[in-house]
């Protein structure tokens, strides 16, 4: 259809082909304008964590909208902001020190890039030199330009690569089923990785570097790829030696995601970040909500300095979406969902690898907690990936939405190298039931399976 036909007054984002009308939503499915619904296995890009149409959410919002429904953050403060800040500071058990509320995890690490190099400023003493950031390949942080310029995504930072920030550089990133020598034992690995951003900091200078930038399980850019364990303890000892922060993004894969509250609490992690960044599953949805967690070491630094962060946004600490994202958080912890993340994860990774990863083209299935990816190769001996012309990833999801089949699968390309390679997530709500978990699972096989018996006759 010509864009100049279409009867959409919507910027969408392919301007050939309409989005799917969406005229309701309920628990773990959406409901079409034909009648029919779609089981909701992803929410979205991992953002519906308790699912859709939640009471207590939406009595929330409309109470806050009693109160009052937007004030300017340099002047006033709400309620809502401050429990929001404050609960989430306690799910650190104290570890940050405060939280710096946005709208979107593009903002948040904004937020962060430029906080790093306040704490510089002003440091005692102060170092004015620091700039430089260290990212990983095939990582994604973000579509504005300063997140993007950290990103590592080749496909998605090339239309833009002339506008991008040049005092970013990049390291390897820890993907065992790509990265990983035949015959390497972890612990190998880790020392691997670790040297090559230890030569990192000093080809840059050390004094150069601000910080180190990487997500604890990647998402969309990999698809749910954990770091082996032992890795963020060697990072962070590297970024120790040489007086650098240590900034994780959990936009994705943080706030119950993976079977703690932060990805960071985990054992596989196991390091506190100097800053934090969280999106997606803060407000699940229910509001557009973001956030950085900053640790006291940081919040230190500016209380002895300037005292302020030269940085604000018109819709910071957004009083409903602060309410709503207080809901979502105290709906998690009060009905124990990150408990059912964990066990659910469990079933659904035991299953993942009993219907999934036996079939031919899956290369591997990885993840945590209610965050899984699904990597699809030509060769599962080689590992050699499909063409990107081949559109593996995208025609997956695309079957999956058709009947019988009726679930959504979020689709991801460039797994390898940023370029090529095809993986999806699986990522339901947090109050999933082990029923639903297996009919994901069976639903999700289904298709790969269909997919690839069709595509090869």
């Amino acid at each position: 259809m010509d864009a100049s036909e279409s009867p959409s007054a919507v910027f969408h984002r392919s301007l050939h082909t309409n989005p799917i009308p969406i005229i309701g939503a309920s628990g773990n499915y959406l409901h079409l304008s034909t009648g029919g619904k779609l089981l909701d296995a992803t929410g979205g890009a991992a953002v519906s964590c308790l699912g859709h149409g939640n009471k207590r959410v939406k009595e929330a919002i409309i109470s806050q909208l009693d109160v009052v429904s937007y004030v300017h953050s340099a002047t006033f403060a709400t309620e809502a902001a401050e429990k929001l800040a404050r609960e989430l500071v306690e799910s650190t058990n104290g570890e940050m020190s405060r939280a710096y509320i946005v709208s979107s995890g593009s903002e948040a690490m904004e937020a962060a890039l430029k906080l790093a190099r306040q704490h510089f400023l002003e440091s005692n003493p102060p170092q004015p030199r620091r700039t430089r950031f260290i990212a990983r390949h095939e990582s994604y942080h973000g579509t504005t330009l300063g997140a993007l310029s950290v990103s590592g995504h080749k496909a998605r930072r090339a239309p833009y690569e002339p506008m991008l920030l040049p005092n970013m550089s990049r390291v390897s990133a820890c993907n065992a089923y790509r990265g990983m020598i035949e015959g390497e034992t972890e612990a190998g690995y880790v020392d691997r990785l670790a040297k090559e951003l230890d030569e990192e900091f000093r080809r840059l200078g050390p004094e150069n570097v601000c910080a180190f930038v990487a997500e604890p399980i990647v998402g969309a850019a990999l698809g749910c790829v954990p770091a082996v364990r032992g890795y963020f303890k060697a990072v962070r000892t590297v970024c120790d030696k040489y007086g650098a922060l240590l900034i994780l993004d959990e936009v994705m894969c943080g706030m119950g995601r993976t079977g703690t509250m932060h990805a960071w609490q985990s054992p596989l992690i196991d390091v506190i970040p100097d800053i934090q960044t969280i999106g997606k599953g803060l407000g699940g949805g229910y509001a557009p909500v973001a956030g950085v967690l900053i640790s006291r070491k940081v919040t230190d630094t500016l209380f002895g300095g300037t005292g302020a962060f030269a940085h604000g946004q018109t819709y910071q600490g957004h009083p409903v979406s602060c309410r709503a994202a207080l809901e979502v958080v105290r709906t998690i912890n009060e009905e124990k969902l990150v408990d059912n993340v964990a066990a659910m994860g469990l079933k659904m990774e035991e299953l993942l690898k009993q219907l999934v990863l036996p079939l031919p083209h899956v290369g591997d299935v990885r993840g945590k907690g209610l965050f899984w990816g699904i990597e699809f190769v030509k060769d599962k001996t080689t590992k050699e990936p499909f063409d990107p012309k081949e559109n593996v990833a995208m025609d997956i999801h695309e079957k999956g939405l058709s009947g019988p089949h009726n679930i959504t699968l979020y689709p991801g390309n460039g797994t390898v190298d940023g370029k090529v390679g095809d993986h999806i997530l699986v990522a339901p709500a947090y109050n999933v039931t082990a029923d639903v978990v297996e009919l994901i699972v069976q639903k999700t096989a289904a298709v790969i399976k269909e997919y690839f018996e069709q595509s090869r006759e």
